[in-house]
């Protein structure tokens, strides 16, 4: 056999449908966000946006835990639109104000999170961070702003080490329930050099395994690991080369449910993806007796699956309904 699965032990963890999840973190954080959006999981995926360095995860999950941190002090305006050095770009606002009250539904969203979750999902990007040049600070996004404006700088391990320690010493102090699984994202940074690049993600796996054997409630998830190893062909990648296909997110989200979740849950994720696709099913012939009969069926079906599965399928109903005739 031409290949080297990564297999990874059932946690103990046996999440299920009713457990609350977040995920913090670069673009991998955002996909796993959405397969468990997908599945009817109740999740806050990156409320701030894409993260990509260490320190400015940590930064805002202890604002939202309430630890001081004046957002006003790190915003800047750039071509008529104020931005957030902490956030990513998508959370902006030609009015200062507005900016700021943003920031501060997602700290309130963000915590409320925390408190009632039983997983946070973090993700690390890269140990490339950049600084502003006037005050040294490390920012989550340039904003595209002047290069000049910036350092570049690969963050020290003790040091980001001792941020996640703090960090995680909060998030235990409000939710001691609690787990948190660190993922590596195996997206290449190519624009920092793929030598950098290694050097980037070595770094940050050996974070997370020097934070999981110090901290009893921290586990690592290896999906750099089976996309580096298991699916190492261009063929699981999009065009560009770097990014994962949908087949790869696909079987990366299969062994993350077998591994995270119990039985039930995934029972349930078999069942849903056939409905799914029920759902997205575009005919030829909308108005035909055969289609409209199947959308009565799938109209029953999900009925019958809220009432087994405990879900809200109000959306999918309306959705389906509008297509209904009624004659």
């Amino acid at each position: 056999m031409f290949r080297t699965e990564v297999t990874i032990a059932k946690s103990g963890l046996n999440l299920t449908l009713q457990d609350k999840v977040m995920t913090i973190g670069s673009c991998f954080a955002e996909v796993i966000g959405s397969k468990l959006q997908q599945h009817k999981v109740d999740v806050l995926t990156n409320p701030f946006g894409t993260i990509f360095n260490p320190v400015s995860v940590c930064r805002l999950l202890e604002a939202a835990l309430g630890v001081k941190y004046n957002f006003e002090e790190h915003l800047v305006q750039h071509n008529g639109i104020w931005y957030a050095y902490d956030l990513h770009s998508s959370i902006s606002s030609p009015d200062k104000e507005k900016l700021l009250q943003q920031i501060e539904e997602r700290l309130q969203l963000t915590s409320q999170y925390l408190q009632n979750s039983s997983l946070l999902i973090l993700t690390l990007g890269t140990a490339v961070a950049y600084q502003l040049t006037q005050t040294s600070n490390i920012v989550a996004n340039c904003h595209k702003l002047p290069a000049k404006n910036f350092n570049r700088t690969l963050l020290n391990l003790q040091d980001t080490q001792l941020y996640f320690e703090k960090t995680l010493d909060y998030l235990k102090s409000i939710n001691p329930a609690l787990k948190v699984l660190f993922t590596v994202s195996p997206v290449r940074h190519v624009k920092e050099t793929l030598p950098i690049n290694s050097v980037s993600k070595s770094a940050l796996r050996l974070l997370c395994h020097n934070l999981q054997e110090r901290q009893q409630d921290v586990l690592y998830f290896p999906a750099f690991e089976i996309m580096m190893d298991d699916l190492r062909d261009y063929r699981y990648y999009k065009d560009d080369m770097l990014h994962p296909t949908t087949l790869a997110e696909n079987y990366i989200w299969d062994k993350f449910v077998k591994a995270y979740y119990d039985e039930h849950f995934q029972e349930f994720t078999g069942e849903w993806e056939k409905i799914s696709r029920a759902l997205a099913h575009r005919p030829f012939h909308p108005e035909s007796d055969s289609h409209q009969a199947f959308l009565k069926n799938t109209d029953v079906l999900l009925k019958q699956f809220s009432e087994k599965y405990n879900i809200d399928v109000t959306q999918e109903q309306q959705t389906l309904r509008q297509q209904l005739i009624t004659r």
